[in-house]
This record gives C-alpha cells, sequence and structure tokens, in this order.
C-alpha cells in the first residue's frame, strides 16, 4: 500500500492491495484482495473494488459503484478470474463491473470510459475506449463494444453480442445480433435505422470516409444481397479505407448475425 495515498480511517483495504500515489480513498470504502489501483484514482465513498483486478490511473469512482466481484454466471465455482481497466475512466453510481468465470478469464474495459449510473458491465465482456453507457446501460456476458460506442439509457445487449466502433444505440433498445461500426441501432428489438452521422461528424471523418460508408451502408441494407454478396461488392467496388475495411472486417466476423 502506498504511503503517499490519502485514505479515510473508515475504508477497509486487503494487505495484498496495492493503492498507486495520489490516490484518495473516502468514507466506507473497501478494497479486497488483488486489487492494483493506479495512480491518482478518486474512490469518494462507499466504493466497493474487488480483485484480482488491475485497474489504471486516474479513474474517478463515484458513491456504491461495486466493480471487480465475481461473475454472476451461475457456472462460476470460485476459480481466479480478472478484471482489467484502463485509465482516466469514470465510474458513475452504482456502476457494476464483473470479472470474467472461467479460470485466468478476464474482462477488460479501455480509456477513458464514461459510465453512469446503474450501468452494467457483465462478466468476460471487452469494452473499448472513449465509450459512454448511459443510465441503466447493461451489457450481458461476452459482449465487445467498439472504441467511442454509445450504450444508450435502458438499453439491454444480449450475451455474446458486439456493437461496432462510433455505433449508437436508442434508449430502452433490445440488442440481440450485432450492431456495425458507424450505425444507429434502435427498438425493441433493435433495428439499423442509419449510420450515426454526427458521431462522424464530431469526430472529424473525411468526407471520403463518410461517402465510402454510406455506400456500404446503401450495399449492406438497401441492395436486397445476402451478407457474403455484400461483403464482395463492397471489397471490389469500394475504397479500402481504414473505416471500409474496419466495417467490412467487423460484418465478416459476425457469428450471431447482423441487426437488420
Amino acid at each position: 500500500m502506498s504511503t503517499q495515498a490519502s485514505i479515510h480511517p473508515t475504508a477497509i483495504i486487503h494487505p495484498t492491495a496495492s493503492i498507486g500515489a495520489g490516490c484518495e480513498i473516502g468514507p466506507f470504502c473497501v478494497i479486497g484482495a488483488h486489487v492494483e489501483l493506479g495512480e491518482n484514482c478518486w474512490l469518494q465513498n462507499q466504493v466497493t473494488l474487488m480483485g484480482p483486478s488491475k485497474i489504471g490511473r486516474n479513474n474517478k469512482f463515484f458513491a456504491f459503484c461495486s466493480i471487480g466481484q465475481q461473475t454472476q454466471d451461475l457456472k462460476y465455482a470460485g476459480e481466479p478470474t480478472h478484471l482489467q481497466v484502463g485509465e482516466g475512466n469514470t465510474f458513475r453510481e452504482f456502476v457494476t463491473v464483473n470479472r470474467g468465470t472461467a479460470p485466468g478469464s478476464s474482462t477488460r474495459i479501455g480509456d477513458k470510459g464514461n459510465f453512469l449510473a446503474y450501468s452494467h458491465v457483465a462478466h468476460d465482456c471487452t469494452v473499448g475506449s472513449s465509450v459512454i453507457f448511459s443510465n441503466n446501460g447493461t451489457i450481458a456476458g461476452h459482449v465487445e463494444v467498439g472504441d467511442h460506442a454509445i450504450i444508450s439509457g435502458l438499453t439491454a445487449v444480449h450475451q455474446f453480442c458486439r456493437v461496432g466502433s462510433f455505433a449508437i444505440t436508442g434508449g430502452c433498445s433490445k440488442i440481440v445480433q450485432d450492431v456495425p461500426p458507424y450505425t444507429i441501432a434502435d427498438g425493441n428489438p433493435a433495428k439499423i435505422r442509419g449510420l450515426n452521422k454526427v458521431a462522424m461528424e464530431r469526430h472529424g471523418f473525411s468526407q471520403e470516409a463518410q461517402q465510402a460508408l454510406k455506400d456500404a451502408y446503401k450495399i449492406l441494407y438497401r441492395s436486397k444481397l445476402n451478407l457474403h454478396q455484400a461483403l464482395e461488392r463492397m471489397e471490389a467496388e469500394l475504397p479500402q479505407i481504414p473505416e471500409i475495411r474496419s466495417f467490412v472486417a467487423f460484418l465478416g466476423a459476425s457469428t450471431r448475425g447482423i441487426t437488420l
């Protein structure tokens, strides 16, 4: 434990936990065994961090969030599993994040995410950087969420689904198949409503990239081709810029099918 951290006397910290310099641990926080907390993290009050977990620098944890608890998967029998969190994330009130299920498995969260109150990341998920989980946004086990994706309020994502980079879900949506990058998914069950033009403009996508993605969207959703045929056409007709390559790669890797 670092002697350069500010720790409230009511906090309970396991002897095997590692607390980075500059951390501020507020009243009634609990940090369990084998938690590695990076420098300059802030825990408001009544925060629970459990391990084995490795948490990077400059993360903020608001009251009553519970990070690194064991999986809720009923198959779990107490094996050592892990959580890895990057840097600069914010976890608001009552956020929950679970570790993996199988021995040695991990849940992973990137950098600079914003997880609003009551959002939930289940076991064995992989969440990218600069994401936003709005209030009560919930992802089940083995879900993948790409960089800059937004899970809107009260969205529920079925296990093993993927939400691509720069995609956004509408509030109260039910996601049961993969949501391609750069798209908008909304409804119960969700349907693809169009491209996420706002995100592309805010992040400075070139006109070439925006037009190419528009063309890719038309091929996928307007041409009445099956997925294999649509991918072949995208590869043959569209400029192979990074945005198109990532779009095609995401579609080609789908196992649950694509949200239509």
